[in-house]
């Protein structure tokens, strides 16, 4: 698995090495100034980050074209990273988050640039943005793939606005914000790219469905009981706040919550303290229930993975991507 992974990365993050070259040029002529909205935006991009997106949209269309190559969709790939970028420097921005893959998220990199707090804080929403148009012109120019880029746009700014108003709903929370842009978005780009009927469209949307939102679940029991080692962010889920699938199924348990709520959106709540939420959360049941959750939706995922009508290439990369996703470490 290794292998096509390595693969990908290597060839996405060259073709973002040349990208960026060609777009320093053009945005500096348009005004020297623009400089620094394309360096912060190219040094979050390259700084870090597995190219999730990307092997996820090459599998999928391997499993309906066997016989092509990263090249095919290097560019859709490029502008998966692209995307995400613009979605991480808004996300960052609206959670006050100053850190972003071991370095400074791009409103914290422009104040420690010497920027005013709110001029920073501006730039960096325009950071976003151009991120957001570079993303576009990367994706060509394809109908069909317009079509699914606009759906997984419009479905990632809706779960954002659901996360931000702390819905109870946070299934269909992951589903959108999370699950649209992480796989159903880019399994479906891929397959589009390599010209999927709709049989093997709506397959492929069964198999990554389940599957995005066991992605959330990992990530919301990384970001409360993960290694430190491994993601540098255990209990921060809880001091922030957040409303993740763990603290409802908390909540949901009809049991006395004190330790919980002593460290719930609290940002300076003590180790000690975080360290007696977590143990709470075993107690009355919630790990146990989120993590069954996340047995159930991996199971659903490979059944709707062996009855796809893909190819067997396809079929093998996208079953590799199910462990490595739901039970990966950070």
């Amino acid at each position: 698995m290794d292998g096509w992974t390595t693969e990908v990365k290597a060839g996405v993050e060259g073709r973002l090495v040349a990208f960026f070259e060609t777009e320093r040029a053009r945005v500096t002529a348009i005004a020297p100034e623009a400089d620094a909205l394309h360096g912060a935006i190219e040094a979050l991009t390259m700084r870090g980050g597995k190219r999730l997106r990307p092997a996820v949209l090459y599998a999928a269309f391997r499993g309906v074209r066997p016989d092509g190559g990263l090249g095919d969709v290097v560019d859709a790939c490029a502008g998966l990273e692209l995307l995400q970028s613009y979605l991480l420097i808004h996300d960052d921005w609206m959670d006050g988050d100053d850190e972003r893959r071991g370095g400074p998220s791009v409103h914290a990199a422009l104040r420690d640039a010497g920027f005013e707090r709110h001029l920073a804080d501006s730039l960096a929403i325009l950071a976003g943005n151009l991120a957001c148009t570079w993303s576009w012109r990367l994706f060509g120019t394809e109908p069909r793939v317009h079509e699914v880029v606009l759906r997984m746009h419009e479905e990632v700014l809706v779960g954002q606005q659901l996360d931000l108003m702390a819905v109870e709903d946070v299934s269909r929370m992951h589903r959108l914000k999370t699950g649209s842009y992480t796989l159903r978005g880019p399994m479906a780009l891929g397959a589009v790219i390599g010209g999927a009927t709709d049989e093997q469209l709506a397959a492929i949307d069964s198999f990554a469905a389940p599957l995005g939102e066991a992605f959330q679940l990992r990530d919301d029991l990384l970001g409360t009981f993960g290694d430190p080692r491994d993601t540098g962010k255990p209990g921060n889920d809880l001091r922030a706040g957040k409303r993740t699938a763990l603290v409802l199924a908390a909540q949901r348990s009809g049991a006395p919550l004190r330790e919980l709520d002593a460290v719930l959106g609290v940002a300076d709540a003590p180790d000690a303290a975080v360290d007696a939420a977590r143990d709470l959360l075993v107690r009355v049941g919630a790990k146990r229930s989120v993590e069954q959750r996340l047995g159930a939706l991996l199971g659903e995922a490979r059944i709707a993975l062996a009855q796809a009508p893909l190819s067997q290439p396809g079929v093998a990369m996208l079953g590799e991507l199910v462990d490595r996703l739901a039970y990966r470490e950070a």
